[in-house]
């Protein structure tokens, strides 16, 4: 079973402390691809990039990072994980385009 984690960080911030009130906090999202060869070969692409980062445009930054996890520690995850802090849309966008975007490469604006 190829298990990948997706975990999320506030590198770049523009609050008044220079600090994410989110720091310190496990926000992470652990998803099955499946045992197919499409799956392993999708995982292995997303694992190389290895972290995927999103300029909010306001001094905020997102970094996203991507990493092959095994059963057990999926489990762990799962349980010291607060959720993704809104942002599972940045998961999606990943699986999708390769890349944290907020509409499809080619679409109309």
């Amino acid at each position: 079973m190829t298990i990948i984690c997706f975990e999320l960080s506030m590198p770049n911030n523009n609050s008044w402390n220079g600090r994410w009130s989110g720091e310190g906090r496990c926000y992470a999202r652990v998803k099955n691809l499946g045992r197919t060869k499409k799956a392993e070969t999708k995982a292995a692409k997303l694992i190389a990039e290895s972290s995927y980062y999103y300029n909010f445009g306001d001094g905020w930054g997102a970094s996203v990072s991507v990493r092959e996890v095994t059963a057990a520690e999926a489990a762990k995850i799962r349980r010291k994980s607060v959720g993704f802090c809104g942002y599972d849309w940045m998961i999606d966008s990943i699986m999708s385009y390769g890349e944290i975007t907020v509409k499809p490469k080619g679409a109309a604006a």
